[in-house]
């Protein structure tokens, strides 16, 4: 087995083998989500891999805001030639994201990032650094 050079496909026996078959791609409301959107569409396109979006809600609100974020990111990662599965859930992001990645058998987290968690006083709020700390899985986080 080798490793194509700058590629995260394997190759057995000539056939590519995506590095990444699963990958699941956090989204909420802010712009976090929006500047992550291109580099999960060459990621996907790139790895061949299977991208599930999950929408995480912690209030009525948020749950309620869900389906139509779902449908928006859906449509923009379509307008890019990348198909996906949409995934809802309710409870704290972190975790929640923790446990969907365990129950996918995700090979990839790639999620936005606010920023909060580059001060100390932040750390604590930030979703990204708790992810980072509990997943199963490697974490790309995009700035």
């Amino acid at each position: 087995m080798t490793v194509a050079n700058r590629s995260l496909l394997y190759r057995v026996g000539g056939r590519p083998i995506a590095m990444f078959t699963t990958v699941l791609f956090p989204i909420s409301p802010g712009r976090e989500t929006l500047e992550a959107l291109p580099t999960v569409t060459r990621l996907i396109q790139h790895c061949q891999s299977r991208l599930v979006i999950l929408a995480v809600a912690e209030t009525p609100e948020q749950e309620a805001e869900a389906p139509d974020l779902l449908t928006s990111i859906q449509r923009a990662l379509g307008e890019g030639g990348v198909t996906c599965e949409p995934l809802q859930r309710t409870g704290k992001p972190a975790f929640v994201i923790c446990d969907v990645a365990d129950e996918l058998g995700a090979d990839l987290i790639v999620m936005g990032c606010r920023g909060l968690g580059l001060t100390q006083e932040g750390t604590a709020d930030s979703v990204s650094v708790r992810v980072i700390n509990l997943a199963p899985c490697p974490v790309l986080v995009i700035p």
